[in-house]
């Protein structure tokens, strides 16, 4: 039988051989079924035999195909594409490998095998490059990324939070509870986005903010972080848990571990799911009571969704000042009432203006951050919570952007501003001998 090229039997036109990430995934391989058995034979193969020691794994990876595609010839476009699927499938995350290694790619988003979808500087793009066989092979995928840190995904636990080594935050969701098959989406943890300078040539903030917002870290402010999904929320406090000095013993709490702090004293905790015999669970509640045993000198929680906010709360009014966390809120102002919302929800019996009360007392400085319609990410309002008035907790800005339209290219036309108010907790950081801020508030002429 003579030999046919894999041009031939997909019935692809032959073209001048390009880079395998200038076509998509279904123009090289119309045949899904094919290209799902040669995958599957070729890894099962590398899974069934052990690679001889006097082999490296390319070589090896090579020999496997050479096996798998006896018969046929492949033009060098076409044995370079499935040798790059094999390695990443084996030494990866398969088709999604390339995309977790782009640094510009912030989110990756799976729907359905042929439907995936990147964010690129603040854009939801869909990316015909690369798909998927089919939904097992996305469940293969996910997991693989979950295994490591002793998570599961089936039938029992049809969801799940997770991570990557570098931080960025994995969350997967199957049938029953998924209609359309497996979803997975990763948030990534971006590496040129780790210090306030990164911030400041980003756009993000001004270096009067930036100067602000390190002298309250430093003072023992406690600041609560708040924005929509996807608003860098975590990345602010991640830079704002830098300023804290290194002689201090950090605790953070997460449900998946992302912060990066680089502090010699931190100690990271992190949430623990129901096992199969529906126990063992370990909550955020759990873990900042028990944060408090353990002689914090400042608590991070990654983000308050429940009843660990009133825990927080007792935590920032009884002495340990300084406390950090972040909370999803359209503004300053929601963000509060949601934090009281939550409390309540706890079944709390605590009456709302002692409750009002509370969180006035507790919270010192609200950052507001929102992803434009840009695409850019910027703090819109620092505020400061001044007291009660009639019942109702009341803040004051110190600083805000303020956007007057959009530029022709559809750009956030807008500016920064600085109020000409002097916080009260200037005299907050002013008494712990912290004068790095003089010069911002010094309106005199």
């Amino acid at each position: 039988m003579s030999k046919k090229s894999l041009s031939e039997i997909f019935e692809l036109e032959e073209k001048t051989p390009k880079t395998t990430n200038s076509q998509t995934d279904y123009k090289i391989f119309e045949d899904k079924t094919l290209l799902d058995n040669l995958r599957n034979k070729i890894i099962q193969n590398i899974i069934d035999n052990e690679i001889p020691s006097n082999k490296y794994l390319t070589s090896y990876i090579n020999d496997e195909i050479d096996k798998a595609l006896v018969g046929y010839d492949l033009t060098n476009l076409e044995r370079n594409h499935i040798f790059n699927l094999i390695e990443n499938e084996i030494n990866g995350y398969g088709p999604i490998t390339e995309l977790l290694e782009d640094k510009n790619i912030t989110e990756i988003m799976v729907n359905a095998p042929d439907q995936i979808y990147i964010e690129l500087d603040g854009k939801v793009i869909k990316d015909d490059t690369i798909s998927f066989i089919n939904n097992e092979h996305i469940i293969r995928t996910i997991q693989r990324m979950i295994q490591p840190l002793g998570r599961t995904i089936d039938l029992a636990n049809p969801m799940v939070d997770s991570r990557l080594k570098d931080g960025s935050r994995i969350n997967a969701v199957i049938p029953p509870l998924s209609l359309n098959g497996p979803v997975l989406t990763i948030r990534k943890f971006k590496e040129n986005l780790n210090t306030i300078d990164d911030l400041i040539r980003n756009g993000t903030l001004t270096p009067y903010m930036a100067r602000f917002l390190e002298a309250a870290v430093i003072g023992k402010l406690n600041i609560l972080v708040c924005g929509g999904t996807g608003s860098g929320k975590t990345t602010i406090l991640n830079v704002l848990s830098s300023f804290i000095p290194n002689d201090e013993r950090i605790i953070t709490i997460e449900d998946a571990a992302e912060l990066r702090l680089k502090q010699e004293h931190v100690i990271t905790l992190e949430t623990r799911n129901m096992n199969y015999e529906k126990e063992g669970e370990v909550t955020v509640r759990d873990l900042v009571r028990n944060s408090l045993r353990m002689r914090p000198d400042r608590i991070i929680v990654g983000e308050v969704r429940g009843k660990e906010s009133f825990d927080m709360l007792q935590a920032m009014n009884t002495g340990h000042d300084g406390s950090l966390s972040t909370l999803h809120a359209n503004g300053p102002i929601d963000a509060l009432n949601r934090l009281e919302t939550m409390v309540l929800m706890a079944g709390i019996q605590i009456p709302v203006n002692a409750l009002r009360e509370y969180i006035e007392k507790a919270i010192d400085i609200v950052v507001n951050i929102e992803r434009l319609s840009d695409g850019k990410r910027k703090i819109t309002s620092i505020c400061e919570v001044i007291g009660m008035k009639d019942g109702e907790i009341k803040l004051k800005e110190i600083f805000a952007f303020k956007q007057i339209g959009l530029t022709k290219s559809k750009e956030v036309n807008g500016s920064f501003i600085l109020y000409k108010y002097i916080p009260k907790v200037y005299n907050k950081i002013k008494s712990k001998g912290i004068d790095s801020i003089d010069d911002i508030f010094n309106f005199e002429k």
